[in-house]
């Protein structure tokens, strides 16, 4: 009954509306998406206010400010879109899954859970929804759920690169290293340009102590992100346990020149220098 209620206001609301309030609120929502694929989120984000001023009970509006303030950082608003486009649409499963993501973002696992939960109950297909939640099963350290999750969503999409990625997190949760390691590497064959799997890759490499691997690694998320202090930061560890101490600092002086109060970088430096390097 409540659904139809739902429905049956939105319907006296459009009735309420006139013609022309209707096209100019579609023409600002369809501004606001060119400016979001550009990139320029504030210039989105006004074309979208003034589109729900024509029309407050636009759906479509909200959800897609929603996903701009998340691309701002700005969790908090964009959870309070998702909410109002849930409101005006209890069945958008879309909304679900990117107030579930925000949540994930703020640290709100539980929520975040139930919310890519009940993305599944209104689209059992959807891929992202299944990925997000073995993510943030992955955080909780529940990685037999995480797994179940990522390898439903891999049997809806084989080319899902996040999903084998997630996966491979798992695996490594549990110590199976040679399956997370494979798992990275089919999200890497997938999206070369993961960065995250990379990372993930190494720190298995790491674990068995495959060095030369690790720093494979560690270079290419370099190239993809020349100014990543962790990336340098984490290569030099290797080059250590390698027994490569020049290298070693030149990363560390690299930490360094990025991000110039990294205490970490500062002390293996003095570690070396007192080493007579």
């Amino acid at each position: 009954m409540k659904k139809v209620f739902v429905v049956f206001l939105l319907s006296l609301t459009a009735a309420a509306l006139p013609a022309d309030d209707f096209a100019d609120a579609q023409a600002y929502l369809n501004r606001g998406n060119a400016y979001r694929e550009k990139k320029e989120y504030d210039k989105a984000l006004a074309e979208y206010t003034q589109a729900l001023k024509l029309n407050p009970a636009y759906a479509d509006a909200y959800y897609a400010r929603g996903n701009t303030y998340g691309q701002k950082g700005d969790m908090d608003k964009a959870i309070g879109d998702f909410t109002q486009t849930i409101r005006l649409n209890p069945n958008h499963a879309d909304a679900y899954s990117s107030r579930g993501l925000a949540y994930k973002n703020k640290g709100d696992l539980d929520k975040a859970i139930a919310d890519y939960t009940q993305a599944i109950r209104l689209n059992p297909n959807d891929t992202y929804a299944y990925t997000n939640r073995g993510d943030a099963y992955n955080d909780k350290g529940e990685y037999d759920k995480a797994l179940a999750d990522c390898t439903q969503a891999l049997r809806l999409d084989p080319n899902d690169a996040q999903a084998y990625n997630n996966r491979g997190i798992a695996y490594h949760g549990k110590g199976e290293l040679d399956k997370a390691i494979a798992d990275y590497t089919q999200a890497i064959r997938l999206d070369p340009n993961l960065a995250q799997a990379y990372h993930n890759r190494s720190n298995a490499y790491n674990g068995r102590r495959e060095y030369d691997k690790a720093i494979a690694d560690y270079t290419q998320m370099i190239r993809l992100n020349p100014a990543s202090a962790y990336a340098y930061y984490n290569r030099g560890f290797a080059y250590v346990m390698q027994g490569d101490n020049a290298r070693a600092r030149t990363d560390w002086e690299k930490v360094l020149q990025i991000n110039p109060g990294d205490a970490s970088a500062q002390d293996m430096l003095e570690i070396l220098r007192k080493m007579g390097y």
